[in-house]
Parts: C-alpha cells; structure tokens; sequence
C-alpha cells in the first residue's frame, strides 16, 4: 500500500473518530470525508469502502458506549443506518463527478451538495420508518420541516470538515510530493 492511501485512509478514520467528541447535533465529518475520500483515492472502490468502514467504526463505539443505555445489548447498525450509509454512497459519486479537479469552489459547492443529499435522504429514511410522520406527501414535508434545524449544522459541520480535509492535504502535496498520484 502506498503513503498516499495510508494517508488518505487514516484522514478519513482520524474524521469520523471526531463523532466521538462532543459536537452541535449534526455537526459530523460525513460529507467531508466521503469527498475526500472520492477526490484523493485513486481506485474508487476505497472511496466507497473507506468511509463507510470508518463511520462503522466510529458507530460501533457511539452505539455501544455513549448511546449504549438506549440499546438492548451489543448493537451492530442502529434504525435507519441504511439511509445513512447509503447517503455516504451517494455523496462519494457526487464527490466523484464534480472534484475531478480539486479547487476551493469545486469542494465548496460539493460541500452544500453533500449536505443536501445527506438532508434528502436521511430524513426520507425517517418519514418512512417514523409512525408520527404520515406516509403521505404532507408527513413528508412535516418531516423535512422538522429536520430543518438540524440542517444548519449539515451544512457547517460538511463546510468546517472539508475545509480542514482538504486544506490540510492540499497543504501536505504541496510539502511532500511522494503524496501526488503515481
């Protein structure tokens, strides 16, 4: 495995361990690193793979150590993981289209981009398995207003994130050139 990989692994590992932090509601690495992994990692199926292992990661100790008294025992996914880890899938192919060429507008604009697929589809997810949230047109967008406080924290914490994963390794190719692609 190359020093390129290595780093571009443990960066995204590194991001999704700060979950474990306390943070605002919403305020989390998951869009940041699903582009970042897409930008930087040449064989794209590690830019699938690669962050949805380190959300695992990061869950199977959210789940099971600071959210452990809401669970019956050991708790591998929680409800509705699936919507989550499926917005991961889709925010790498966003990442994939448009940070072919990494610039500050590009990582900006797929910043907002990832927060809103990550809004659209996890609270999807929830109006269809929440019973308080009708499965008609008005309960859905009962339920996208009441996710809307949190999206403000999406959209920061996706900003923040990507700043600083992209910066930094935009930073460290310009320092160490055994980074750039092979």
């Amino acid at each position: 495995m190359n020093k390129r990989i290595l780093i571009v692994s443990g960066v995204i590992l590194a991001a999704a361990l700060t979950r474990l932090f306390p943070h605002p509601l919403n305020f989390a690495p998951l869009g940041a690193m699903s582009l970042f992994g897409a930008a930087y990692l040449s064989d794209k199926k590690f830019a699938f793979i690669l962050p949805m292992v380190a959300m695992f990661i990061s869950d199977l100790f959210i789940n099971n150590i600071m959210y452990a008294s809401y669970y019956n025992g050991f708790t591998l996914f929680t409800p509705g993981f699936g919507w989550i880890y499926g917005s991961i899938a889709v925010i790498v192919i966003i990442g994939l289209v448009f940070l072919k060429k990494v610039t500050l507008p590009r990582v900006i604009g797929s910043s907002l981009i990832a927060s809103i697929a990550f809004f659209v589809i996890s609270n999807f997810g929830v109006w269809l398995s929440d019973p308080d949230y009708p499965l008609n047109f008005a309960g859905l967008l009962l339920c996208y207003d009441m996710a809307l406080p949190f999206f403000k924290n999406t959209i920061m914490g996706d900003f923040v994130y990507s700043i600083v994963l992209f910066g930094g390794f935009e930073f460290a190719l310009a320092k160490v050139p055994q980074l750039e692609k092979a």
